[in-house]
């Protein structure tokens, strides 16, 4: 596969600011979702004109700030796409079929993506090769989101009812094992769970977290506690009594400690591990 930047050519209408029209507008949307069905689009935006955008020329160890608007109209650019296309060809043959994106002529160009290959000869040990894998891997790391998990052995339904009365958890989506659109493979499931839940999806406050039945009631939770931050001591103190209550059991009590003003740990009745606290004081 080949990366190529598909570059809008700036035009005296785009950078007088002019908005599309509905129809182009339009017509540009449509074109996007055939780049994203055809899988080849990875990104793409327009640009404010260049006079809110700002230009900094190096000469030695001076910087140069200029600002917008700039006169070079023709050097300009107004958008861009990135495409991963299997050749110049190809991108080409998409860029044709592209409305016009300006209301009068105008100019789209392609260019290509050097790769780690095109610097083998000046990176002859790798060690450019490997600290750019290391960037591209943190970035996308950076992009990863984390949810936690929680498979309750057939309590399910009962730890969400239990949740939104005590913790305000709110339900944002949940599919049974009898709604899935596609069976379980056979002996997966646990005789009578058919109606068990099969994906839950709970908001409490700012985080979401995940939740199923499982496939069985063998399920056990261990080597983990939720952190429960909590703004207020009367209402960390009401939600530990309740994470406590109905055969819930209280691991540390609420207490004072060097880190928060009030801390405790609390195991509820569905074996799920729980650390409430009142935040502490952030260092000057």
């Amino acid at each position: 596969m080949m990366k190529v930047m598909v570059i809008v050519k700036a035009s005296p209408s785009s950078e007088a600011g002019k908005m599309p029209s509905e129809a182009l507008l339009t017509a540009m949307g449509n074109f996007n979702e055939e780049l994203v069905k055809a899988g080849i689009m990875e990104s793409g935006d327009g640009l404010k004109p260049s006079s809110e955008g700002i230009r900094v020329r190096f000469r030695g160890d001076e910087r140069i700030v200029t600002t917008g608007p700039f006169i070079e109209t023709h050097e300009l650019i107004a958008g861009y796409w990135i495409w991963n296309v299997s050749s110049l060809e190809e991108a080409l043959e998409w860029v044709k079929q592209c409305p016009n994106p300006m209301e009068e002529e105008s100019d789209i160009e392609i260019r290509t993506f050097y790769t780690m290959d095109d610097f083998a000869e000046m990176d002859p040990d790798g060690k450019v090769r490997e600290q750019e894998d290391a960037l591209r891997q943190a970035i996308a790391m950076q992009k990863v989101k984390v949810n936690n998990y929680l498979f309750f052995s057939g309590r399910c339904d009962e730890a969400i009812h239990f949740y939104q009365q005590h913790l305000g958890a709110q339900v944002k989506f949940l599919i049974r094992f009898n709604e899935s659109p596609e069976p379980m493979p056979e002996g997966t499931l646990q005789a009578g769970f058919e109606n068990k839940v099969m994906h839950a999806e709970i908001g409490i406050g700012n985080i979401a977290i995940f939740a199923s039945d499982g496939c069985n009631d063998a399920s056990s939770f261990s080597g983990f506690r939720l952190a429960l931050t909590v703004p207020a001591r009367d209402e960390a103190e009401r939600i530990f009594a309740a994470l406590a209550s109905q055969g819930g059991k209280v691991d540390m009590p609420l207490m004072q400690t060097f880190w928060s003003p009030l801390y405790g740990q609390v195991t509820d009745q569905f074996g799920v591990g729980w650390m409430v606290m009142l935040p502490g004081e952030t260092p000057n």
